[in-house]
């Protein structure tokens, strides 16, 4: 068996609040590995860690890699908390490091942390004795400063573990202490982001797709579960809603000049949100909005569609460019996806000048032609869903 180390940042600053993040965070980490043969999952003050067979060591710590709320994970040699079995230990992990990265051979430095003060040699000392066995068995020189391997030892009541590796996780907070939302996800590059980065910041999220046959066909629509599913790897979003679109999307482009077209197409939309909001008891609608990006994202356009909804409207992307969302959606591995030449509802009957900057009155007005609240009701009505 090995133990994976896992480090919280974050949920340190919850105060009294603090246990719950951390059974949160606990939670989603049992969630995440459960199905691995062997695993448990233990919390001692300051870490989480998991235990696991060493032929699952791989899988684990890719799984562990997405449980927001962690900042890093350590693969790590458990053995008594005895300074010869540490010393052995610390020799080995050294070795492994260099067998997987030869660079790391310049030089090393050993960080130790004894947490069990009833242990006899205190932290110093015990990096001491580490650094003079890990310095004479691989003849690799000792820098305090800037090392390229670091070695680290944690000595707690009962044992220590010893690593050579540490693995960045996404940070954030577990997902589920910041309540639940409702995310508008297209096949588009930027609305799986904003998911990604609404579950960072704890939010438990169900998803709202919008499909129009025949218009857009199935490719499109397994575009968007793709998405989904690949969110969920991350604890994401667990439920996908897949919401009937045509027949309102033409009525909304007869009702009103072509102009405003969008922005009633986009009202519409938080309004069967607004419905599936109240189904799945959330508490708050998330997209992938992004200030002057495209015309139904101007000031005023943003605002005419925000007062359609009775939810608080979230908007991760709003200050990022196409550059930055872009590059962080090839790093959570969306890009690919998003790349798929299959076009979603809100590609369709866009003007060639849509307003930037509707008049309210005029938007009501297109409205008032419709019954918008019975359209809604029914599209929330027939909407598919799909746990993932």
């Amino acid at each position: 068996m090995i133990a994976i180390l896992c480090r919280y940042g974050e949920l340190f600053l919850k105060g009294g609040n603090r246990h719950i993040f951390l059974r949160t965070l606990v939670d989603n980490v049992r969630a995440l590995v459960r199905g691995l043969p062997g695993a448990k999952v233990s919390a001692p003050h300051g870490r989480v860690i998991v235990s696991v067979p060493d032929e699952a060591r791989v899988e684990a710590c890719s799984r562990l890699e997405r449980v927001f709320g962690l900042v890093s994970i350590s693969p790590a040699a458990s053995v008594p908390a005895d300074i010869e079995a540490i010393c052995a230990a610390a020799v080995v992990e050294a070795q492994a490091a260099v067998a997987r990265d030869p660079a790391l051979a310049r030089s090393f430095k050993i960080e130790a942390h004894r947490s069990d003060k009833l242990f006899p040699l205190q932290s110093h000392a015990i990096a001491c004795r580490a650094g003079d066995a890990v310095a004479l068995a691989t003849k690799i020189p000792v820098d305090v400063h800037q090392p390229a391997l670091r070695v680290g030892i944690e000595v707690a009541t009962g044992g220590a573990h010893v690593f050579a590796e540490r693995r960045p996780a996404p940070g954030g907070l577990p997902v589920g202490v910041s309540g639940r939302a409702l995310l508008l996800l297209s096949g588009g590059i930027d609305s799986p982001v904003a998911g990604w980065l609404a579950a960072k910041r704890g939010l438990d999220l169900e998803a709202l797709t919008f499909h129009s046959p025949p218009f857009t066909g199935e490719k499109s629509k397994d575009k968007v579960i793709s998405l989904a599913r690949h969110l969920a790897r991350w604890q994401a979003v667990s439920t996908l809603w897949v919401a009937p679109f045509t027949e309102a999307q033409k009525r909304l482009r007869e009702a009103g000049p072509a102009e405003l077209a969008v922005v009633l197409y986009r009202r519409m939309m938080v309004r069967v949100a607004d419905r599936l909001c109240q189904r799945a008891a959330c508490g708050a609608i998330v997209t992938g909005e992004n200030l002057g990006q495209v015309a139904s994202q101007t000031l005023t356009n943003m605002r005419n569609i925000e007062v359609a909804s009775g939810h608080l409207i979230l908007r991760p992307l709003l200050t990022y460019d196409k550059v930055e969302t872009t590059a962080l959606a090839r790093r959570l591995g969306t890009y690919e996806i998003s790349a798929l030449p299959y076009e979603d509802c809100c590609s369709l009957f866009v003007p060639a000048h849509p307003a930037t900057a509707a008049r309210l009155s005029d938007v009501e007005r297109a409205e008032a032609n419709l019954d918008v609240a019975k359209e809604a009701d029914q599209i929330a009505e027939q909407a598919e869903r799909i746990v993932l």
